[in-house]
């Protein structure tokens, strides 16, 4: 293969590693009943005037699965942690005792378990979609370099190859999006 072909394929497996990436990210706020410090990664907290994520203010640490305990560096921010976490509008209720904010994560009750299998469905096809996107793109620069003078049987090869590629990493989306529906509907 020439120079510019791998280039090609390394930069095209890059952006479908991304994809990948981003869709754990996303999988991972996708609650499934269990308490877990990332389902609080959205919400950023009013810290002198600046917005700024709560992980940047306190220690979170879930105690068991059904509960999350925060406990800020400074106690004036109990307040706006309370508040933050409320208007982030996540289901939870939290509890200010005065020293930590707790959180009792409820349980998923079978239409909101529905409700998240479809909303780990989506995520999983917009990665599809980004994976295909790179595919695209990677396809459409292999017949540029053709017209630029590559060899036909090294873009034909390329594209066999991106198309390979493409096929993974379709595959490790669907992966991810089963084992995290089973999550999901495991009670």
């Amino acid at each position: 293969m020439s120079d510019e072909t791998v280039f090609l394929y390394d930069e095209t497996e890059e952006k479908m590693e991304n994809a990948i990436k981003h869709l754990e990210r996303e999988l991972i706020k996708i609650r499934a009943g269990k308490a877990n410090p990332q389902m609080l990664d959205s919400v950023k907290v009013d810290y002198y005037g600046t917005m700024t994520p709560l992980s940047q203010v306190s220690n979170i640490n879930t105690p068991d699965p059904k509960s999350i305990v925060i406990q800020p560096w400074e106690k004036n921010m109990l307040g706006p942690i309370e508040k933050a976490i409320m208007a982030a509008n996540l289901g939870f209720n939290p509890q200010n005792d005065g020293t930590i904010v707790r959180i009792m994560v409820p349980p998923l009750t079978e239409e909101r378990r529905r409700d998240l299998v479809k909303k780990a469905k989506s995520e999983a096809e917009i990665c599809k979609v980004s994976i295909r996107n790179a595919r695209r793109e990677a396809m459409d620069a292999g017949k540029k370099l053709e017209k630029e003078g590559e060899p036909e049987d090294e873009v034909k090869r390329l594209e066999s190859d991106i198309q390979e590629l493409t096929n993974e990493f379709i595959k490790k989306v669907d992966n991810l999006l089963e084992i995290k529906e089973k999550d999901i509907m495991t009670i």
